[in-house]
């Protein structure tokens, strides 16, 4: 009797730290409507063709995203009007090297007040 109370406690206890563990990871894809989704297209300014692998932040926050191999990227934000976006190339060794850019972006009130707020990017990276 002793042992299945202490395996319901330690079974649930293991349940809940998982819980905790994926919402740390992964958290939400929301907070409540008071974030600003911001999506793009990286790619290159000579060629035209998509870049993999740079690392779209703002303002050097925590918070960052890696373009894919389409070189598409979207991360949340918090609703600002002007945020100043980060493009790094993290995976020079994969392919070219490319410059760093920094994009101030200023967004609209129609935009900050929608129901689901979005901003869209197209940028273009020179090679180093």
């Amino acid at each position: 009797m002793k042992r299945d109370w202490k395996r319901k406690i330690i079974g649930g206890l293991c349940l809940t730290s998982v819980a905790f563990v994926f919402q740390a990871c992964y958290g939400t894809p929301q907070d409540f409507g008071n974030d600003l989704l911001v999506e793009g297209l990286v790619k290159s300014k000579k060629t035209g063709l998509p870049i993999k692998g740079i690392k779209v932040s703002v303002d050097e926050r925590v918070q960052y995203a890696n373009t894919d191999e389409n070189g598409k990227f979207s991360l949340y934000i918090d609703k600002l009007q002007h945020a100043n976006i980060k493009f790094k190339d993290v995976d020079s060794t994969q392919n070219i090297w490319f410059s760093n850019k920094d994009t101030l972006i200023t967004i609209n009130e129609s935009v900050l007040t929608s129901k689901q707020p979005k901003v869209y990017l197209n940028i273009e990276l020179e090679n180093k």
